[in-house]
């Protein structure tokens, strides 16, 4: 995230939506109220990360995802307080989300009694950095991995005859953003904790697994310059004049981006599959997308796991 700032205003929206949800199981009116509060935080905090995802990160479809949060999350809390009861369960996922994602984003390196205890990011980054460089020498090229920015051991250094290629896994590189919506998601339902354990069983590997297949085909790309295609008109759109960007532009926000939105719904309905009470998030985000009220379990005709074995 962009800065300290940031970093407060998603603590407070995130521990608003703690105090909303649990208050609404003793006072269902303070707690709509609180939670709905909570949606208003939530749509500032995307606010003030439009100009991140659209002019520093220069990503189309984060930009676009970010800009539509806005308006989604103050429609969410308006339902919510007009009384659709239901939206209390993905009120609950952004709670969990929030406590699953944020100490990795937030907390930082902490020195005690003479013992550095590593910053959670760094130790994740740094987990991911190694196993794509293991999957990258796997395949036959060579790289050399050195500290980046920030003094972690998560960037990779390719060379181009003279030019130096620098490319770094970061905190959206790792696949916690994914993980901590899916654990989220399963975690608000009210379901068998044995079916939410085999949801997120589900979930988690071929989420981390296929994100890194995902980091080590966009750092062989960057390093190798195999997407240094259209070099004009790619870097026009991404408002950039640096053509060595152009595979990490291609590989990572259209091919790579594109990819993971199709390997989020793939996901989505194998888990849903093992829990079907997730139906209820996806029609609430449906209804607030057509006004359309929905019944997807009767529709796709998935039966809760208790019903086929009645």
């Amino acid at each position: 995230m962009p800065g300290l700032l940031s970093d407060a205003l998603a603590w407070v929206a995130i521990a608003t939506f703690v105090a909303g949800v649990l208050l609404a199981g003793r006072n269902r009116d303070l707690g709509r109220n609180v939670t709905t509060l909570g949606w208003v935080l939530f749509a500032v905090f995307w606010l003030q990360l439009i100009p991140h995802f659209t002019l520093v990160h220069k990503s189309y479809i984060e930009g676009l995802l970010t800009i539509a949060a806005v308006p989604a999350c103050l429609y969410t809390g308006l339902l919510l307080y007009r009384g659709r009861d239901s939206l209390f369960i993905l009120s609950r996922a952004v709670a969990v989300m929030g406590v699953v994602y944020l100490p990795f984003e937030t907390i930082p390196a902490i020195s005690l009694l003479g013992t550095t205890i590593p910053a959670p990011r760094g130790v994740l980054m740094e987990t991911v950095a190694a196993q794509t460089n293991f999957l990258i020498e796997s395949l036959g090229y060579n790289t050399e991995m050195i500290l980046g920015d920030e003094g972690y051991l998560n960037t990779f250094l390719w060379m181009q005859g003279d030019h130096r290629i620098v490319v770094e896994v970061v905190l959206a590189c790792t696949g916690l953003g994914s993980i901590a919506i899916f654990a989220g998601l399963i975690a608000a339902v009210d379901a068998p904790m044995r079916r939410k354990l085999r949801g997120l069983a589900i979930a988690v590997p071929i989420i981390y697994a296929l994100n890194l297949l995902r980091t080590t085909f966009i750092i062989t790309s960057v390093g190798k310059q195999y997407f240094h295609i259209f070099v004009d008109e790619v870097l026009f759109l991404f408002g950039s004049s640096d053509p060595y960007l152009v595979s990490f532009f291609i590989s990572d926000r259209i091919i790579s981006q594109f990819l993971a939105v199709v390997a989020l719904i793939g996901i989505t309905y194998l888990v849903v599959r093992e829990v079907p009470e997730l139906l209820t998030v996806i029609e609430d985000v449906l209804f607030m997308l057509t006004g359309d009220e929905y019944d997807l379990r009767e529709e796709l005709g998935i039966e809760l796991p208790e019903d086929r074995t009645a």
